[in-house]
């Protein structure tokens, strides 16, 4: 009987107690029989310490000290990880129930494939749905193109990959899987699974897509220049765009919490 392939998620955590405990649940709570859990915490002081703790004798490794921020706390996990796949998991987001057995079994059943990706939805703060990721199949040349569409949350991707393209860049703040992408895709194909929800992707006001949005496009473009891209391409138009319109998406997306928040006290 063949023996089941171990799979390593990590996960980077800062000062998110009210998130924690729902992301190691969804983790810990997979029927997959071979899994590595690694939380690295940058130091937290808000109650997130004593949360990991009471897993702590179901986690591979965790560790709760001042890093660099979420990139290189993956880098480290990532360091110590054993498994034949790899995947992360933010601190405020949560797999679904199935999602490393059918991730695992796809990359299984397709060694030609470097990463498999399937759908994610959008959750508040409460675990209530608002929405869905524009997730699509994409490869090397549409990332190039800023054609991303890949719900990092529920990305799993080649150990074997990881050792040879990794790891993530720390100067890289948002756009770090972007750059990860673009890397693997140069190697092996990305596939999209549609109709496989596999993760929900929390949006709250101190989340990084929301504090930090204008950030990302730029990085995406340090990218798109690094593979030998043209100042004259699709990508830098839609950075162009996104200038124009990320004030109006920002403040459509705030307002949208502030609804629902006062929506919760009435």
């Amino acid at each position: 009987m063949p023996q089941t392939p171990l799979i390593s998620i990590v996960t980077p955590s800062f000062n998110q107690g009210k998130f924690i405990r729902r992301t190691i649940d969804s983790v810990l709570t997979q029927d997959f029989p071979n899994l590595e859990y690694i939380i690295i915490d940058g130091g937290s002081t808000d109650g997130s310490q004593a949360i990991i703790q009471e897993y702590q004798d179901r986690l591979a490794y965790w560790e709760s000290v001042p890093d660099r921020g979420q990139t290189d706390a993956i880098n480290k996990g990532f360091a110590r990880a054993s498994g034949k796949y790899l995947a992360w998991l933010n601190s405020d987001d949560i797999y679904q129930p199935g999602a490393l057995s059918e991730a695992v079994a796809y990359l299984e059943a397709h060694p030609e494939a470097g990463m498999v990706y399937g759908d994610c939805t959008f959750i508040d703060e409460e675990d209530r749905e608002i929405g869905i990721f524009p997730a699509a199949q994409t490869d090397y040349a549409r990332l190039r193109r800023g054609y991303v569409h890949i719900p990092q949350q529920a990305a799993f991707f080649r150990a074997d990959l990881w050792q040879k393209v990794g790891p993530l860049d720390p100067s890289f703040y948002f756009a770090m899987d972007y750059d990860l992408w673009v890397r693997l895709a140069r190697e092996a194909p990305l596939v999209y699974r549609p109709g496989q929800i596999w993760a929900s992707f929390r949006l709250h006001g101190e989340a990084k897509t929301i504090a930090a949005d204008a950030r990302c496009w730029p990085e995406m473009l340090r990218v798109h220049y690094r593979e030998g891209g043209k100042r004259l391409s699709p990508i830098v138009i839609k950075y162009g765009l996104r200038r124009l319109l990320a004030p109006l998406i920002n403040w459509r997306r705030k307002r949208k919490f502030r609804k629902r928040k006062s929506d919760d006290l009435t």
